[in-house]
């Protein structure tokens, strides 16, 4: 069965456009109207998808994690926990920005990183769940999401295939369509060197129910396009406003002009692949017969000549006799005077002719 996802009006698969999904993280700085005005922007650059990342901090780290300050530039608080709660948005907040997304047309969703905050997303009803790379491994919280019977994004970053196996062997359990996606998991940008496209082409054969994507860390928009063609129907980047806001993730996030020329592109890639039939394009006619070649005499023919090399030439336009027909004219009789430098058409010949000139070396007698 073809792997394929479907999210409101959005169908996901081998032969569906690139699904965008802007990762907005915490770019939005804890400011509800910011995650608006991210939210609104995406949908203007073609995005089809919007995420935040959730966690519920107490329960997610330690204590001591929760507590160590953190004091530096980008820090919204004075220990790792205030700095994490500064940039966390309660139910009201995120019910707003779900109805915001809605009636533009964006699926909206996040990446939960515990048990609660699969629950809380879940309570705003969500139609997907993002798996981080770093949660590969948390079997006991992967089986929970998938148990809500939603698709799933999974990320693969730092992952081996073992890794990936135990994770795609639950969701497999419990028949939840699974997007999987090749990620870099390197902060605070991946070098494209690390990237490894070629993965792609390891999942497809390893997972072949699975919809295939690219979580990308690598400025630019360039290797979302490459990963396209080689199977990745869904492309996560995040996304800002202005790389010069504070905070960690900017520094390698997309501006709004990138999102939207990144969408540009993928979606030129996707009707670009077109068809699997090679055949000539009528835009390809006029240019063709152009630049394209007819047989046509290379000096005066008159009637009852028996057509040789030294009567025939190939020039400019085409539309006439194509070269590669030179043979079923050699040999011919002309029925008719045949004028210079015309076209030699099969009907000013004789109908039946000896063949003795196959495997003519035509550039020793062009010139003759």
């Amino acid at each position: 069965m073809e792997p394929k996802i479907t999210l409101d009006s959005y169908v996901i698969s081998n032969d569906s456009p690139c699904f965008v999904i802007a990762e907005l993280g915490h770019n939005h700085q804890g400011k509800l109207e910011t995650a608006k005005d991210m939210i609104s922007t995406a949908a203007e650059c073609g995005a089809q998808a919007v995420k935040l990342q959730k966690r519920s901090n107490k329960e997610l780290f330690t204590k001591a994690l929760y507590n160590k300050p953190y004091e530096n530039e980008n820090s919204y608080g004075a220990t790792y926990g205030l700095h994490r709660e500064a940039l966390e948005f309660g139910e009201k907040e995120y019910k707003e920005l779900k109805a915001h997304a809605d009636n533009l047309g964006l699926v909206f969703f996040a990446t939960p990183f515990d048990f609660r905050s699969v629950d809380f997303l879940e309570k705003i009803d969500v139609k997907c769940h993002k798996v981080a790379s770093a949660l590969i491994t948390d079997i006991p919280l992967i089986e929970h999401i998938a148990s809500k019977g939603k698709p799933i994004f999974l990320s693969t970053g730092g992952a081996t295939l073992e890794d990936i196996d135990r994770a795609y062997n639950v969701i497999k359990d419990n028949d939840v369509p699974l997007c999987l996606m090749q990620c870099t998991a390197a902060y605070p940008q991946t070098n494209y060197k690390e990237t490894h496209l070629n993965v792609l082409k390891t999942f497809k054969e390893r997972y072949p129910d699975a919809v295939l994507g690219l979580s990308n860390h690598v400025s630019g928009i360039s290797l979302p396009v490459a990963a396209y063609v080689l199977g990745a129907r869904a492309v996560e980047m995040h996304f800002t406003l202005n790389r010069a806001m504070r905070g960690t993730d900017h520094s390698y996030s997309l501006e709004p002009a990138g999102l939207r020329k990144l969408c540009r592109d993928l979606n030129r890639t996707h009707e670009a692949m077109g068809s699997y039939e090679k055949k000539p394009q009528p835009s390809e006619l006029s240019p063709i017969t152009k630049m394209g070649k007819s047989i046509v005499a290379k000096k005066p023919i008159p009637a009852g000549t028996i057509i040789e090399p030294e009567y025939v030439a190939f020039k400019s336009p085409g539309g006439g006799l194509p070269p590669y027909q030179v043979y079923e004219v050699l040999g011919r009789k002309a029925e008719r005077d045949i004028a210079d430098d015309v076209p030699i058409e099969l009907s000013a010949l004789s109908k039946n002719f000896e063949r003795k000139f196959n495997g003519l070396h035509w550039g020793e007698i062009y010139d003759k």
